[in-house]
């Protein structure tokens, strides 16, 4: 059941929302003093709390502060009157919810935001339900998610860890590839210790073939000592060669020899090494149809594609994106030395609606960049859009112009982007945009609405990544 206090010294306001509440699931508690509000809080957790600023033993602001200190995920809404609302304002941006002026002219809007505000309430319950899950996983697991497509790869993973067979990764540009494969190993036997990572992308034939077979001194310009390659130092560990369908033709080759006879000599040197490693690589392209194009060598992809992993992309994988956001917020947040958070519901729904391109390293880069310029506080709708509109902004300017548009689509294309504008000068809040924009409360919430844009109502829509 919903609990509500409700803390007013006005008989009226108190008898308003007795009323209010009557025919529904709720728990509520009156107070008419400060002191009595702390005694109800001290007894047990509220869904939402609304308090008026001014008691006769204390200032609404200053006791919803107090009370977030002991509880900060607590939702609270300040009823105010018109002197104070510079200070609800300000309130606001610091993490109350919301704030509403007294005498309440409109029931609807003020159940609107009611029901907003016990949305805000089961997000939380629902981010810290995530939070512990999170926690769970990674004390057993450096890997973070719990889909349907990450419980079947960790699935296939614990099953060939224990084994020496080569594995080969295919999945998009972003999606983790490197860490997912230092978890294989991780998983492996106790005496496979060494795992050494080539970028088989980042790296020219030339320094690509030194790194892996190693050289002698003299062996060419520069190769001032003796230096071993990471066939020889992989011995009894795991090599893993990441974007492997970059190598060229002739690196492939000599990787395919390397793979059949177990040995390899050093540039510069005629002396065979052995070498007994396990193999693990990992490509951004489907190597059948690299091989099917002529860019790969058919021989060696017979050879590598003993277990093929795919993992899953972003997009598909949606109970994870929540999961991973908290990841990264908590990193940043420490990182950074901020406190930052926690996500809203209409931030969530943004985070969960992007379609990720990126994959993995394109949410943890815009969480970064989210903490790095956020205040601190809740995140809402708006932070996420302004994200957004970075992307959307950097789309256009890929594209071409476009002949202009009939009228009606201009107009709607107009007002759409005002009223993102005006919220983001706002903070977020609705009164605030209100008064701003000389546009009355209810109607902001009708056009708000009919864009898909509200940072407080249900409507909230992610469009603005497309």
């Amino acid at each position: 059941m919903v609990r509500i206090l409700v803390v007013d010294d006005d008989p009226y306001t108190l008898k308003l929302f007795e009323r209010l509440f009557r025919s529904k699931a709720v728990d509520l508690k009156l107070a008419s003093k400060a002191i009595e509000a702390w005694r109800y809080f001290r007894e047990g957790e509220f869904n939402l709390i609304l308090m008026d600023q001014r008691l006769p033993d204390g200032r609404g602001l200053e006791i919803i502060k107090e009370m977030r200190e002991e509880r900060p995920l607590q939702v609270a809404i300040l009823m105010t009157g018109f002197a104070d609302v510079s200070d609800a304002i300000r309130a606001v941006r610091e993490g109350l919810f919301d704030y509403l002026c007294k005498p309440f002219k409109n029931l609807d809007a003020l159940e609107a935001v009611i029901e907003k505000a016990l949305e805000f309430d089961r997000a939380y319950r629902e981010i810290n339900r995530l939070r512990e899950a999170l926690d769970q996983r990674k004390a057993c697991s450096t890997l973070i998610g719990r889909s349907a497509g990450m419980e079947t790869m960790m699935g296939q993973m614990r099953q060939i860890a224990p084994l020496d067979t080569t594995v080969l990764f295919e999945g998009e540009s972003g999606t983790g590839k490197s860490m997912i494969a230092k978890h294989l190993h991780d998983l492996s036997r106790e005496e496979k210790k060494a795992f050494l990572v080539v970028n088989c992308g980042g790296l020219s034939e030339s320094l690509l073939e030194s790194a892996l077979f190693g050289y002698e001194r003299g062996a060419f310009t520069g190769a001032i000592k003796t230096t071993p390659g990471y066939f020889e130092k992989a011995d009894h560990g795991t090599l893993f060669l990441d974007e492997i369908s970059n190598m060229s033709e002739k690196m492939q080759c000599s990787l395919l020899q390397v793979l059949q006879e177990k040995t390899f000599s050093r540039l510069g040197s005629a002396e065979m090494h052995s070498s007994d490693f396990r193999l693990i690589c990992a490509t951004n392209k489907r190597l059948a149809d690299e091989v099917e194009a002529g860019h790969f060598r058919e021989d060696l992809f017979y050879r590598i594609n003993v277990i093929t992993i795919e993992i899953p992309p972003l997009r598909e994988r949606g109970e994870d994106i929540i999961l991973l956001a908290l990841h990264f917020l908590g990193q940043f947040n420490d990182r950074f030395g901020k406190k930052v958070g926690p996500f809203s519901p209409e931030a969530i729904e943004a985070l969960k609606g992007f379609s990720w391109p990126g994959n993995v390293r394109q949410l943890q880069h815009v969480i970064e960049r989210m903490v790095a310029l956020h205040p601190g506080g809740p995140i809402s709708a708006i932070h996420i859009e302004q994200i957004g509109q970075v992307i959307k902004k950097q789309k256009k300017e890929r594209r071409k112009d476009k002949e202009i548009s009939p009228y009606q689509e201009e107009r709607e294309a107009f007002e759409s982007d005002y009223l993102r504008r005006l919220l983001i000068r706002a903070g977020g809040n609705v009164s605030e945009a209100a008064r701003i924009s000389g546009i009355p409360r209810q109607n902001l919430y009708v056009r708000m609405k009919r864009w898909g844009i509200l940072p407080i109502l249900r409507s909230f829509s992610p469009k603005f990544f497309e």
